[in-house]
Protein backbone atom coordinates (compact mmCIF):
# COMPACT_ATOMS: atom_id res chain seq x y z
CA UNK A 1 0.00 0.00 0.00
CA UNK A 2 1.10 3.49 -0.59
CA UNK A 3 3.16 5.29 1.96
CA UNK A 4 0.24 8.35 1.66
CA UNK A 5 -2.25 5.81 1.91
CA UNK A 6 -0.59 3.93 5.11
CA UNK A 7 -0.14 7.59 6.83
CA UNK A 8 -3.68 8.29 6.22
CA UNK A 9 -4.90 5.35 7.73
CA UNK A 10 -2.78 5.91 10.34
CA UNK A 11 -4.49 8.60 11.70
CA UNK A 12 -7.35 8.04 14.32
CA UNK A 13 -9.96 9.76 12.21
CA UNK A 14 -9.69 10.70 8.39
CA UNK A 15 -11.87 11.53 5.25
CA UNK A 16 -12.57 8.62 3.14
CA UNK A 17 -13.67 10.65 0.08
CA UNK A 18 -10.03 12.00 0.65
CA UNK A 19 -9.00 8.51 0.63
CA UNK A 20 -10.86 8.31 -2.65
CA UNK A 21 -9.00 11.28 -4.18
CA UNK A 22 -6.05 9.81 -3.56
CA UNK A 23 -6.23 6.71 -4.62
CA UNK A 24 -7.16 8.32 -8.11
CA UNK A 25 -4.04 10.85 -7.73
CA UNK A 26 -1.94 7.46 -7.47
CA UNK A 27 -3.77 4.75 -10.04
CA UNK A 28 -6.20 7.18 -11.82
CA UNK A 29 -6.14 3.98 -14.47
CA UNK A 30 -7.10 1.40 -11.94
CA UNK A 31 -10.46 0.29 -12.27
CA UNK A 32 -13.07 1.16 -9.31
CA UNK A 33 -16.22 0.02 -9.97
CA UNK A 34 -17.77 -2.63 -12.38
CA UNK A 35 -21.40 -3.51 -13.22
CA UNK A 36 -22.38 -5.16 -16.06
CA UNK A 37 -20.81 -3.90 -19.18
CA UNK A 38 -19.70 -0.43 -17.43
CA UNK A 39 -16.65 0.10 -15.84
CA UNK A 40 -15.22 2.93 -14.45
CA UNK A 41 -11.52 3.43 -13.44
CA UNK A 42 -10.85 6.12 -10.14
CA UNK A 43 -9.92 8.82 -12.43
CA UNK A 44 -13.94 8.71 -13.74
CA UNK A 45 -15.15 7.66 -10.15
CA UNK A 46 -13.30 10.90 -8.39
CA UNK A 47 -14.39 13.31 -11.32
CA UNK A 48 -18.38 11.97 -10.93
CA UNK A 49 -18.09 12.07 -7.16
CA UNK A 50 -16.79 15.95 -7.41
CA UNK A 51 -19.89 16.67 -9.95
CA UNK A 52 -22.19 15.62 -7.74
CA UNK A 53 -20.38 17.10 -4.62
CA UNK A 54 -20.29 20.57 -6.79
CA UNK A 55 -24.11 20.74 -7.44
CA UNK A 56 -25.32 19.61 -4.60
CA UNK A 57 -23.12 22.94 -2.45
CA UNK A 58 -24.38 25.04 -5.60
CA UNK A 59 -27.54 23.76 -4.09
CA UNK A 60 -26.85 25.10 -0.42
CA UNK A 61 -26.55 21.78 0.75
CA UNK A 62 -23.39 20.76 3.02
CA UNK A 63 -22.74 19.79 6.42
CA UNK A 64 -25.96 19.05 8.53
CA UNK A 65 -28.09 18.21 5.64
CA UNK A 66 -29.71 14.61 4.60
CA UNK A 67 -29.92 13.45 0.93
CA UNK A 68 -32.63 10.48 0.60
CA UNK A 69 -31.40 7.66 -2.23
CA UNK A 70 -33.92 5.30 -3.07
CA UNK A 71 -33.22 3.10 -6.26
CA UNK A 72 -32.12 -0.13 -7.29
CA UNK A 73 -27.90 -0.98 -7.83
CA UNK A 74 -26.15 1.25 -10.18
CA UNK A 75 -23.22 2.83 -11.16
CA UNK A 76 -25.00 6.42 -10.78
CA UNK A 77 -26.45 5.09 -6.97
CA UNK A 78 -22.71 4.65 -5.97
CA UNK A 79 -21.52 7.96 -7.14
CA UNK A 80 -24.24 9.90 -5.68
CA UNK A 81 -23.43 8.46 -2.55
CA UNK A 82 -19.28 9.23 -2.44
CA UNK A 83 -20.64 12.78 -4.06
CA UNK A 84 -22.85 13.71 -0.93
CA UNK A 85 -20.23 12.39 1.31
CA UNK A 86 -17.61 14.85 -0.67
CA UNK A 87 -19.79 17.53 0.05
CA UNK A 88 -20.20 16.80 4.10
CA UNK A 89 -23.93 15.78 3.06
CA UNK A 90 -25.21 12.86 5.11
CA UNK A 91 -26.92 10.03 3.31
CA UNK A 92 -30.00 8.78 3.88
CA UNK A 93 -30.28 5.11 1.91
CA UNK A 94 -33.80 3.68 1.36
CA UNK A 95 -35.11 0.25 0.86
CA UNK A 96 -37.12 0.09 -2.69
CA UNK A 97 -38.72 -2.73 -1.36
CA UNK A 98 -40.57 -0.57 1.78
CA UNK A 99 -44.18 0.41 1.57
CA UNK A 100 -44.85 3.88 -0.09
CA UNK A 101 -46.41 4.55 3.47
CA UNK A 102 -43.17 3.32 5.09
CA UNK A 103 -40.89 5.64 2.69
CA UNK A 104 -42.55 8.34 3.28
CA UNK A 105 -42.59 8.11 6.98
CA UNK A 106 -38.69 7.80 6.14
CA UNK A 107 -38.32 10.78 4.39
CA UNK A 108 -40.46 12.91 7.08
CA UNK A 109 -38.11 11.56 9.66
CA UNK A 110 -35.00 12.18 7.76
CA UNK A 111 -35.73 15.71 7.01
CA UNK A 112 -33.95 15.31 3.37
CA UNK A 113 -35.17 18.08 0.72
CA UNK A 114 -33.71 16.08 -2.10
CA UNK A 115 -34.60 12.44 -3.32
CA UNK A 116 -32.83 10.58 -5.76
CA UNK A 117 -34.77 7.59 -7.19
CA UNK A 118 -35.52 5.36 -10.90
CA UNK A 119 -38.33 4.89 -12.42
CA UNK A 120 -38.91 1.94 -10.73
CA UNK A 121 -38.88 3.76 -7.23
CA UNK A 122 -41.49 6.18 -8.71
CA UNK A 123 -43.99 4.56 -9.96
CA UNK A 124 -44.43 2.49 -6.53
CA UNK A 125 -43.67 5.70 -4.45
CA UNK A 126 -45.25 8.89 -6.22
CA UNK A 127 -43.47 11.87 -4.49
CA UNK A 128 -44.86 15.08 -5.87
CA UNK A 129 -41.66 17.63 -6.15
CA UNK A 130 -42.27 21.22 -4.58
CA UNK A 131 -40.30 23.67 -3.40
CA UNK A 132 -39.47 22.24 -0.23
CA UNK A 133 -38.89 18.57 -2.17
CA UNK A 134 -36.47 18.30 -5.23
CA UNK A 135 -36.63 14.75 -6.39
CA UNK A 136 -33.50 13.97 -9.35
CA UNK A 137 -34.21 10.95 -11.36
CA UNK A 138 -30.71 8.34 -11.62
CA UNK A 139 -31.94 6.88 -14.69
CA UNK A 140 -32.96 10.11 -16.52
CA UNK A 141 -36.55 8.35 -16.34
CA UNK A 142 -38.42 11.76 -16.79
CA UNK A 143 -41.26 10.48 -14.38
CA UNK A 144 -39.14 10.24 -12.01
CA UNK A 145 -37.12 13.50 -11.59
CA UNK A 146 -35.01 15.73 -13.04
CA UNK A 147 -32.66 13.70 -15.23
CA UNK A 148 -29.54 12.88 -13.54
CA UNK A 149 -27.08 13.69 -16.75
CA UNK A 150 -29.13 17.44 -16.61
CA UNK A 151 -28.84 17.62 -12.93
CA UNK A 152 -24.90 17.07 -12.48
CA UNK A 153 -22.80 20.00 -12.28
CA UNK A 154 -20.53 20.54 -15.60
CA UNK A 155 -17.69 18.29 -16.10
CA UNK A 156 -14.24 19.02 -14.37
CA UNK A 157 -15.94 20.87 -11.62
CA UNK A 158 -14.54 20.87 -8.11
CA UNK A 159 -16.27 21.22 -5.02
CA UNK A 160 -14.86 23.69 -2.23
CA UNK A 161 -13.12 21.94 0.24
CA UNK A 162 -14.84 20.66 3.84
CA UNK A 163 -13.12 19.66 6.70
CA UNK A 164 -15.42 16.59 8.43
CA UNK A 165 -15.91 16.46 12.10
CA UNK A 166 -15.58 12.65 14.19
CA UNK A 167 -19.17 13.27 15.12
CA UNK A 168 -20.54 14.59 11.97
CA UNK A 169 -23.77 11.85 10.54
CA UNK A 170 -22.26 10.43 7.61
CA UNK A 171 -25.28 7.95 7.02
CA UNK A 172 -28.78 7.45 8.69
CA UNK A 173 -29.56 3.86 7.81
CA UNK A 174 -32.94 2.72 8.24
CA UNK A 175 -33.40 -0.41 9.82
CA UNK A 176 -35.29 -3.89 8.07
CA UNK A 177 -38.87 -2.64 10.07
CA UNK A 178 -39.39 -5.71 10.90
CA UNK A 179 -40.94 -4.65 13.88
CA UNK A 180 -43.32 -1.49 12.23
CA UNK A 181 -42.11 1.49 10.91
CA UNK A 182 -38.08 1.50 10.58
CA UNK A 183 -36.08 3.27 13.23
CA UNK A 184 -33.17 5.66 11.38
CA UNK A 185 -29.52 4.57 12.59
CA UNK A 186 -27.25 7.55 12.62
CA UNK A 187 -23.35 6.61 11.85
CA UNK A 188 -20.86 8.60 12.59
CA UNK A 189 -17.98 9.72 9.84
CA UNK A 190 -15.78 8.24 13.44
CA UNK A 191 -17.46 5.07 13.23
CA UNK A 192 -16.81 4.42 9.26
CA UNK A 193 -13.59 5.11 9.60
CA UNK A 194 -13.24 2.61 11.86
CA UNK A 195 -15.14 0.41 9.32
CA UNK A 196 -12.33 0.74 6.43
CA UNK A 197 -9.45 0.49 9.56
CA UNK A 198 -10.82 -2.70 9.97
CA UNK A 199 -10.68 -3.75 6.92
CA UNK A 200 -7.00 -3.67 6.31
CA UNK A 201 -6.89 -6.23 8.52
CA UNK A 202 -9.13 -8.58 6.38
CA UNK A 203 -7.34 -8.36 3.10
CA UNK A 204 -9.04 -5.04 2.01
CA UNK A 205 -6.60 -3.21 -0.50
CA UNK A 206 -5.06 -2.01 -3.75
CA UNK A 207 -5.70 -5.72 -4.66
CA UNK A 208 -9.06 -6.48 -3.61
CA UNK A 209 -12.13 -7.46 -5.94
CA UNK A 210 -14.98 -7.56 -4.51
CA UNK A 211 -18.03 -9.23 -5.33
CA UNK A 212 -21.10 -7.86 -3.79
CA UNK A 213 -24.45 -9.34 -4.08
CA UNK A 214 -26.18 -7.50 -1.71
CA UNK A 215 -28.58 -3.84 -2.35
CA UNK A 216 -26.64 -0.72 -1.76
CA UNK A 217 -28.90 0.44 0.69
CA UNK A 218 -28.08 -2.25 3.25
CA UNK A 219 -25.23 -1.52 5.84
CA UNK A 220 -24.12 -5.37 4.91
CA UNK A 221 -23.38 -3.98 1.32
CA UNK A 222 -21.70 -0.85 2.87
CA UNK A 223 -19.78 -2.50 5.15
CA UNK A 224 -17.35 -3.83 1.99
CA UNK A 225 -18.00 -1.64 -0.64
CA UNK A 226 -17.42 1.20 0.78
CA UNK A 227 -13.51 -0.08 2.48
CA UNK A 228 -13.32 -1.37 -0.91
CA UNK A 229 -13.45 1.60 -2.71
CA UNK A 230 -11.53 3.66 -0.14
CA UNK A 231 -8.75 1.47 0.07
CA UNK A 232 -8.27 1.37 -3.54
CA UNK A 233 -10.01 -2.21 -5.17
CA UNK A 234 -12.11 -3.05 -7.63
CA UNK A 235 -16.01 -3.57 -6.30
CA UNK A 236 -17.88 -5.61 -8.88
CA UNK A 237 -21.72 -4.98 -8.42
CA UNK A 238 -24.95 -7.05 -9.24
CA UNK A 239 -28.48 -5.49 -9.68
CA UNK A 240 -29.93 -8.92 -8.36
CA UNK A 241 -27.97 -11.64 -6.83
CA UNK A 242 -28.33 -15.54 -8.78
CA UNK A 243 -26.28 -17.61 -7.39
CA UNK A 244 -25.22 -19.03 -11.54
CA UNK A 245 -24.40 -15.40 -12.21
CA UNK A 246 -22.30 -14.61 -9.22
CA UNK A 247 -20.19 -17.71 -9.87
CA UNK A 248 -19.44 -16.18 -13.75
CA UNK A 249 -18.57 -13.21 -12.06
CA UNK A 250 -16.44 -14.45 -8.94
CA UNK A 251 -14.72 -16.73 -12.24
CA UNK A 252 -14.64 -14.02 -14.89
CA UNK A 253 -13.09 -11.00 -12.57
CA UNK A 254 -10.56 -13.26 -10.00
CA UNK A 255 -12.96 -11.82 -7.14
CA UNK A 256 -10.76 -12.26 -4.02
CA UNK A 257 -13.39 -10.78 -1.14
CA UNK A 258 -17.62 -10.93 -1.19
CA UNK A 259 -19.64 -10.31 2.13
CA UNK A 260 -22.79 -12.55 1.54
CA UNK A 261 -25.79 -13.69 3.96
CA UNK A 262 -26.38 -17.24 4.72
CA UNK A 263 -29.01 -17.66 2.04
CA UNK A 264 -26.92 -16.41 -0.55
CA UNK A 265 -24.48 -19.50 0.68
CA UNK A 266 -27.28 -22.17 0.47
CA UNK A 267 -27.68 -21.15 -2.80
CA UNK A 268 -24.14 -21.42 -3.98
CA UNK A 269 -24.02 -24.79 -2.24
CA UNK A 270 -27.00 -26.04 -4.00
CA UNK A 271 -25.90 -24.55 -7.28
CA UNK A 272 -24.97 -27.45 -10.03
CA UNK A 273 -22.36 -24.94 -11.46
CA UNK A 274 -20.47 -24.53 -7.89
CA UNK A 275 -18.30 -27.57 -7.90
CA UNK A 276 -16.74 -26.51 -11.45
CA UNK A 277 -16.43 -22.72 -10.74
CA UNK A 278 -12.20 -21.39 -10.22
CA UNK A 279 -13.71 -19.97 -6.91
CA UNK A 280 -9.32 -20.35 -5.87
CA UNK A 281 -8.79 -16.42 -5.81
CA UNK A 282 -12.12 -15.79 -3.29
CA UNK A 283 -10.36 -16.35 -0.37
CA UNK A 284 -12.04 -13.73 1.75
CA UNK A 285 -15.62 -15.16 2.54
CA UNK A 286 -17.70 -13.08 4.96
CA UNK A 287 -21.00 -13.56 6.54
CA UNK A 288 -23.36 -11.45 8.46
CA UNK A 289 -26.67 -10.09 8.81
CA UNK A 290 -28.84 -13.39 9.77
CA UNK A 291 -28.53 -16.55 11.64
CA UNK A 292 -25.58 -19.36 9.86
CA UNK A 293 -26.53 -22.45 10.75
CA UNK A 294 -23.24 -24.44 12.00
CA UNK A 295 -24.51 -27.31 9.28
CA UNK A 296 -24.37 -24.85 6.43
CA UNK A 297 -20.91 -23.18 7.50
CA UNK A 298 -19.43 -26.57 7.44
CA UNK A 299 -20.27 -27.06 3.89
CA UNK A 300 -18.95 -24.32 2.64
CA UNK A 301 -15.51 -24.76 4.87
CA UNK A 302 -15.34 -28.39 2.90
CA UNK A 303 -16.42 -27.23 -0.11
CA UNK A 304 -14.51 -23.85 -1.06
CA UNK A 305 -11.33 -23.41 0.73
CA UNK A 306 -9.97 -20.22 1.68
CA UNK A 307 -10.71 -17.75 4.81
CA UNK A 308 -14.60 -17.84 6.38
CA UNK A 309 -15.69 -15.32 8.83
CA UNK A 310 -18.85 -14.48 10.00
CA UNK A 311 -19.88 -11.39 11.84
CA UNK A 312 -22.15 -10.79 14.75
CA UNK A 313 -23.46 -7.13 14.86
CA UNK A 314 -26.08 -4.59 14.72
CA UNK A 315 -25.96 -1.72 12.43
CA UNK A 316 -26.79 0.12 15.36
CA UNK A 317 -23.04 -0.94 16.37
CA UNK A 318 -21.23 -1.63 19.86
CA UNK A 319 -21.61 -5.70 19.72
CA UNK A 320 -19.58 -7.07 17.28
CA UNK A 321 -18.34 -10.53 17.26
CA UNK A 322 -16.38 -12.32 14.94
CA UNK A 323 -16.04 -16.21 14.28
CA UNK A 324 -12.99 -17.24 12.16
CA UNK A 325 -14.96 -20.63 10.78
CA UNK A 326 -11.31 -22.14 9.27
CA UNK A 327 -9.63 -21.52 12.66
CA UNK A 328 -12.08 -22.81 14.95
CA UNK A 329 -14.25 -25.50 12.75
CA UNK A 330 -15.10 -27.10 16.43
CA UNK A 331 -16.87 -23.60 17.01
CA UNK A 332 -19.33 -23.23 14.35
CA UNK A 333 -22.19 -23.17 16.48
CA UNK A 334 -21.17 -19.72 17.87
CA UNK A 335 -20.88 -16.73 16.55
CA UNK A 336 -16.99 -16.08 17.57
CA UNK A 337 -15.85 -14.28 20.55
CA UNK A 338 -15.93 -10.15 20.87
CA UNK A 339 -13.71 -8.02 17.98
CA UNK A 340 -10.95 -6.19 18.79
CA UNK A 341 -11.84 -3.40 21.06
CA UNK A 342 -15.36 -4.34 21.51
CA UNK A 343 -16.52 -4.76 25.14
CA UNK A 344 -19.90 -7.43 25.18
CA UNK A 345 -21.40 -7.73 28.80
CA UNK A 346 -24.60 -9.75 29.15
CA UNK A 347 -27.33 -8.55 31.25
CA UNK A 348 -30.78 -10.28 32.62
CA UNK A 349 -34.51 -8.12 32.20
CA UNK A 350 -34.00 -5.67 34.94
CA UNK A 351 -30.85 -4.10 33.37
CA UNK A 352 -28.66 -5.98 35.61
CA UNK A 353 -25.27 -7.59 34.69
CA UNK A 354 -24.61 -11.27 34.91
CA UNK A 355 -21.80 -13.58 35.49
CA UNK A 356 -19.71 -14.90 32.84
CA UNK A 357 -21.51 -17.82 31.38
CA UNK A 358 -25.03 -17.44 32.17
CA UNK A 359 -27.57 -16.62 29.16
CA UNK A 360 -29.06 -13.09 28.89
CA UNK A 361 -29.34 -10.48 26.56
CA UNK A 362 -26.71 -9.30 24.61
CA UNK A 363 -25.25 -5.48 24.91
CA UNK A 364 -21.63 -3.99 23.84
CA UNK A 365 -19.55 -1.24 22.87
CA UNK A 366 -16.94 -0.66 20.62
CA UNK A 367 -15.30 1.96 18.40
CA UNK A 368 -18.11 1.55 15.89
CA UNK A 369 -21.60 3.20 17.40
CA UNK A 370 -24.43 4.82 16.60
CA UNK A 371 -24.99 8.42 17.70
CA UNK A 372 -28.48 7.40 18.37
CA UNK A 373 -31.70 7.12 16.10
CA UNK A 374 -32.58 9.99 14.21
CA UNK A 375 -34.67 12.49 15.46
CA UNK A 376 -35.83 9.48 18.14
CA UNK A 377 -34.16 10.34 21.52
CA UNK A 378 -36.44 8.03 23.73
CA UNK A 379 -36.10 5.15 20.90
CA UNK A 380 -32.14 5.99 21.40
CA UNK A 381 -32.33 5.71 25.52
CA UNK A 382 -34.65 2.35 24.88
CA UNK A 383 -31.39 0.67 23.25
CA UNK A 384 -28.81 1.96 25.60
CA UNK A 385 -27.35 0.08 28.69
CA UNK A 386 -24.64 2.04 31.21
CA UNK A 387 -22.56 0.02 33.36
CA UNK A 388 -21.44 0.95 36.72
CA UNK A 389 -18.95 3.32 35.45
CA UNK A 390 -21.14 5.15 33.61
CA UNK A 391 -19.98 3.96 30.37
CA UNK A 392 -22.92 3.49 27.04
CA UNK A 393 -23.23 0.09 25.85
CA UNK A 394 -26.06 -0.38 23.04
CA UNK A 395 -28.59 -3.54 23.73
CA UNK A 396 -28.96 -5.88 20.74
CA UNK A 397 -32.90 -7.19 21.70
CA UNK A 398 -30.46 -10.78 21.60
CA UNK A 399 -30.12 -13.64 24.00
CA UNK A 400 -26.80 -15.36 24.99
CA UNK A 401 -24.28 -16.87 26.85
CA UNK A 402 -20.31 -17.18 26.91
CA UNK A 403 -19.07 -20.27 26.48
CA UNK A 404 -15.95 -22.45 28.42
CA UNK A 405 -13.54 -20.37 25.60
CA UNK A 406 -14.99 -16.80 25.73
CA UNK A 407 -17.35 -18.22 22.15
CA UNK A 408 -20.72 -16.30 22.36
CA UNK A 409 -23.28 -19.16 21.52
CA UNK A 410 -26.17 -16.93 20.09
CA UNK A 411 -29.76 -17.88 21.37
CA UNK A 412 -33.10 -15.70 19.98
CA UNK A 413 -34.34 -12.29 19.90
CA UNK A 414 -35.94 -10.98 22.84
CA UNK A 415 -38.91 -10.29 21.01
CA UNK A 416 -38.71 -14.06 19.67
CA UNK A 417 -39.29 -15.77 22.86
CA UNK A 418 -42.11 -17.44 23.99
CA UNK A 419 -43.58 -17.31 26.99
CA UNK A 420 -45.73 -20.91 27.42
CA UNK A 421 -47.44 -21.43 30.80
CA UNK A 422 -44.68 -19.18 32.18
CA UNK A 423 -41.74 -21.20 30.65
CA UNK A 424 -39.15 -18.97 28.39
CA UNK A 425 -39.11 -21.27 25.06
CA UNK A 426 -36.26 -20.29 22.80
CA UNK A 427 -37.13 -21.05 19.10
CA UNK A 428 -33.49 -21.66 18.37
CA UNK A 429 -33.44 -24.72 20.27
CA UNK A 430 -36.51 -26.40 19.22
CA UNK A 431 -35.26 -25.09 14.96
CA UNK A 432 -31.78 -26.79 16.06
CA UNK A 433 -33.64 -30.43 16.57
CA UNK A 434 -36.10 -29.49 13.59
CA UNK A 435 -33.59 -29.10 11.42
CA UNK A 436 -31.37 -32.65 11.86
CA UNK A 437 -34.54 -34.17 9.99
CA UNK A 438 -33.24 -35.44 6.82
CA UNK A 439 -36.40 -34.23 4.77
CA UNK A 440 -36.01 -30.77 6.39
CA UNK A 441 -34.11 -27.71 4.50
CA UNK A 442 -35.02 -25.04 6.94
CA UNK A 443 -37.39 -23.76 9.46
CA UNK A 444 -38.59 -21.30 11.71
CA UNK A 445 -40.63 -21.52 14.94
CA UNK A 446 -42.72 -18.46 16.03
CA UNK A 447 -44.85 -18.19 18.94
CA UNK A 448 -49.06 -17.93 18.41
CA UNK A 449 -51.59 -16.90 21.24
CA UNK A 450 -52.91 -20.07 23.37
CA UNK A 451 -56.23 -19.83 25.90
CA UNK A 452 -54.37 -22.38 27.96
CA UNK A 453 -50.65 -21.53 27.53
CA UNK A 454 -51.11 -17.81 26.73
CA UNK A 455 -48.54 -18.37 23.74
CA UNK A 456 -47.43 -21.82 22.37
CA UNK A 457 -44.98 -23.07 19.88
CA UNK A 458 -46.07 -23.50 15.86
CA UNK A 459 -43.20 -24.58 13.11
CA UNK A 460 -43.09 -23.99 9.59
CA UNK A 461 -40.79 -26.05 7.22
CA UNK A 462 -38.90 -25.70 3.82
CA UNK A 463 -38.58 -29.32 3.29
CA UNK A 464 -36.03 -31.07 0.79
CA UNK A 465 -36.23 -30.99 -2.86
CA UNK A 466 -37.89 -34.32 -4.21
CA UNK A 467 -39.13 -35.20 -0.60
CA UNK A 468 -43.07 -34.80 0.36
CA UNK A 469 -42.96 -35.76 4.42
CA UNK A 470 -46.34 -35.75 6.46
CA UNK A 471 -46.82 -32.89 8.09
CA UNK A 472 -48.53 -34.40 11.44
CA UNK A 473 -45.77 -37.34 11.01
CA UNK A 474 -42.73 -34.81 11.19
CA UNK A 475 -44.57 -32.44 14.02
CA UNK A 476 -44.63 -36.33 16.01
CA UNK A 477 -40.80 -36.72 15.26
CA UNK A 478 -40.16 -33.38 16.77
CA UNK A 479 -42.27 -33.64 19.82
CA UNK A 480 -40.54 -36.94 20.81
CA UNK A 481 -37.29 -35.07 20.85
CA UNK A 482 -37.89 -31.80 22.13
CA UNK A 483 -38.97 -30.75 25.93
CA UNK A 484 -42.16 -31.23 26.86
CA UNK A 485 -42.48 -27.35 27.27
CA UNK A 486 -41.53 -27.05 23.53
CA UNK A 487 -43.68 -29.50 21.80
CA UNK A 488 -44.90 -27.73 19.04
CA UNK A 489 -49.04 -27.62 18.79
CA UNK A 490 -48.80 -27.80 14.50
CA UNK A 491 -46.18 -27.75 11.98
CA UNK A 492 -46.85 -26.19 8.26
CA UNK A 493 -45.22 -26.93 5.57
CA UNK A 494 -44.25 -24.05 2.76
CA UNK A 495 -42.59 -23.75 0.14
CA UNK A 496 -40.24 -21.42 1.07
CA UNK A 497 -40.15 -18.67 4.31
CA UNK A 498 -40.71 -14.96 4.27
CA UNK A 499 -37.44 -13.29 4.08
CA UNK A 500 -36.47 -9.11 3.99
CA UNK A 501 -33.59 -8.49 1.18
CA UNK A 502 -30.72 -9.86 3.21
CA UNK A 503 -32.23 -13.17 4.40
CA UNK A 504 -33.14 -12.44 7.55
CA UNK A 505 -36.55 -14.26 8.35
CA UNK A 506 -39.91 -12.02 9.08
CA UNK A 507 -41.08 -14.10 11.91
CA UNK A 508 -43.78 -11.44 11.68
CA UNK A 509 -45.16 -12.32 8.63
CA UNK A 510 -45.59 -15.69 9.71
CA UNK A 511 -47.46 -14.61 12.84
CA UNK A 512 -49.65 -12.84 10.53
CA UNK A 513 -49.92 -15.42 7.93
CA UNK A 514 -51.00 -18.06 10.84
CA UNK A 515 -53.56 -16.01 12.88
CA UNK A 516 -55.18 -14.54 9.61
CA UNK A 517 -55.86 -18.28 8.71
CA UNK A 518 -58.02 -18.85 11.73
CA UNK A 519 -55.77 -21.48 13.61
CA UNK A 520 -56.06 -21.02 17.17
CA UNK A 521 -54.99 -22.91 20.27
CA UNK A 522 -56.78 -23.94 23.10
Amino acid sequence: MHQDIEYLLSQPFGSLPELIERQAALRPGHTALILEDQRLDYAQLCAGMHRVAAVLQQGGLGPGEVMAICAGTSVEYVLAYLGALRAGVAVAPLAPSATAEHLSAMLDNCGAHLVLRDREVAAQWPLHASAALRCVALDDAPDAGQPWSQWLAAPGAVPAAITPEPDWPFNVIYSSGTTGVPKGIVQSWAMRWAHVRRAVTNGYGPDAVSLCATPLYSNTTLVAALPTLALGGTLVLMRKFDATHFLQLAEQHGATHSMLVPVQYQRLMACPAFDGTDLSRLQHKFCTSAPFSARLKAEVLRRWPGRLIEYYGLTEGGVRCELHCHEFPNKLHTVGRPGEGADIRFIDEQGRELPAGAQGEIVGRSAGMMSGYYRLPEKTAEVEWFDAQGQRYIRSGDVGRLDEDGFIVLGDRMKDMIISGGFNIYPSDIEAVLVQHPQVAECAVIGVPSEQWGETPVAYVVVRAGEQPVAGELRDWLNERVGKTQRVADLRLVERLPRSEIGKVLKRQLRAQYLRAGHAHQ
